[in-house]
């Protein structure tokens, strides 16, 4: 059995720098020619039951993953797939604490029947239920103590997302050969298509053989798999190297709780802030700034507040916090911003008393939003916890931006103010660098206003640099091929007048 954790966890951190310089794979990962034939394992036949990883993020290791396939009890002929992910980041010197565990049970061509997921991040759960029947996928889920459902029309076959490294080694691995289906991602709650390739057969110094080379893209991401002859992914690269996966033993996969006590260093904070030269002074007063973007393999939208334009594959944008005589540039009917959604659960009854109390008399939607922002800053701390919805922060009254923006709309459209979530970039004075972030845009007077609920701001400052619009994970997708790739040139900064 192949285990990588005989070496020393050294290994795995020497890997992990060296898998962010440009051009390592060929270095590290050797031509192993071609393989005696192409391999195939079917269910009741797999060399494995169980395997372990371990997971390192930016030179840090942070976590295990534990896979596991096993006949199904239940239903004869069938396979449970268990797999968990547990894994530890510091930010700003808080520990978060993620755990991700799925049971999927499936037939012997690897279709999906039923499932049950439970997520975990910084104490806030996610549970989600399935069964495929009648061309139709039903999903219940609980989100902040609150049920809710979903059904997606799915004709055809659909596949578990647990079942993506497993599955050319059943329909058969060789160089050479493509591979499309559509999944259920739980994570985020879409049908989605994977689509892989066999691109070679090699050897590498970080496992022992010689294993199948799969190229991976789901969502847009891309991942890279090695595959021993037993049909088990021995090593795994994604975010360009950044996340990395190695096959060890449970015990040494699990020695991350003891690293994680004593790793002091911010691998979230160092891989995704981007920090301009000279830093910025005073940016929450900052009026109006032109910046320089390169990495960006879309445009950034531009409206009534920032307006973008494409120079030599890179986007320069202006962003300001008035403009006279500015459209409203809405892009999409107000009514799609006031209803509910998964994380923003703006009809849930404890959202719509809470908005009640917040807006009281107020007669207008400024005023309701001047309350509104009032009232979370009273009520709603500031701190890295990460959330799934608006009503896992109204019950811990306390969340990072984008459970801020969350519970933000939430109640802004509880109060019929139509209200969209926003992602991008945002300037911050205690790492001296841009950093993701989450804000909202309200509609009121006919005009999109950005508004900080975190930074207490009625007007975003200049600093925010929006990407993109969406309130559920599928729509962050694009962030993740993003993080650690940007980078940002202040060209010009003006403030306003104290």
């Amino acid at each position: 059995m192949v285990r990588p954790a005989r070496a020393g966890f050294a290994r795995l951190l020497l890997l992990a720098a060296l898998a962010l310089a440009a051009g390592c794979q060929s270095v590290y990962f050797h031509d192993a020619g071609e393989p005696a034939a192409p391999l195939a394992h079917r269910l009741d036949a797999l060399p494995f039951q169980e395997y372990w990883t371990g997971i390192v993020f930016n030179g840090e290791k942070i976590g295990f993953t534990r896979y596991a396939i096993r006949p199904a009890t239940r239903r004869p002929g069938h396979y449970e797939v268990l797999s968990e992910a547990s894994f530890v980041l510091r930010f700003l010197g808080i520990e978060k604490s993620i755990n991700l565990k799925s049971r999927d049970l499936i037939g012997p061509d690897l279709t999906l029947v039923d499932f049950a997921y439970d997520y975990t991040i910084d104490g806030s759960a996610l549970k989600l239920e399935g069964v495929l029947e009648a061309g139709r996928l039903n999903v219940s889920m609980v989100s902040g103590g609150k049920p809710a459902a979903e059904t997606h029309a799915h004709a055809g076959k659909l596949y578990p997302t647990s079942v993506i490294a497993l599955y050319p080694v059943v329909y058969g691995i060789a160089p050479g050969r493509d591979y499309a289906y559509p999944v259920y991602d739980g994570q985020t709650q879409t049908i989605a298509q994977v689509r892989q390739k066999v691109s070679g057969y090699e050897s590498s110094q970080f496992f022992e053989g010689s294993a199948f080379k799969l190229e991976t893209t789901l969502h847009g991401q891309n991942a890279t798999t090695w595959i021993d002859t037993a049909g088990r992914p021995v090593f795994e690269l994604g975010m360009r190297g950044a996340m990395i996966f190695a096959l060890e033993d449970e015990a040494a996969a699990k020695r991350y709780l003891a690293l994680a006590a004593l790793n002091k260093q911010e691998a979230l904070i160092e891989f995704s802030v981007i920090r301009p030269e000279p830093p910025l002074a005073d940016p929450r007063n900052a009026a109006r700034m032109v910046v320089e973007i390169a990495g960006l393999d879309r445009a950034p939208p531009s409206d009534a507040w920032q307006r973008c334009r494409r120079e030599a594959e890179r986007d320069v944008c202006e962003i300001v916090t008035a403009r006279p005589g500015a459209s409203p540039g809405t892009d999409a009917p107000p009514d799609k911003y006031t209803f509910p959604s998964i994380t923003v659960q703006s009809n849930d009854p404890s959202i719509r008393v809470t908005a009640g109390e917040i807006a009281g008399d107020a007669a207008t939607p400024r005023e309701r939003i001047a309350r509104l922002l009032k009232w979370m800053d009273a009520n709603i701390e500031k701190a890295p916890v990460d959330v799934f919805s608006a009503l896992d922060v109204l019950e811990k009254r306390k969340a990072e931006c984008q459970g801020h923006a969350y519970l933000y709309a939430a109640l802004a459209r509880a109060m019929d103010v139509p209200t969209r979530v926003v992602n991008g970039l945002a300037y911050s004075e205690t790492l001296k660098g841009f950093l993701y972030h989450s804000w909202v845009e309200s509609l009121i007077d006919g005009h999109w206003l950005p508004i900080d609920p975190t930074f207490g701001q009625a007007v975003a400052d200049a600093t925010h640099i929006k990407l993109l619009e969406g309130e559920r994970l599928s729509d962050l997708l694009p962030l993740i091929d993003w993080v650690g790739k940007l980078r940002v040139k202040v060209l010009e900064v003006e403030h306003a007048q104290q």
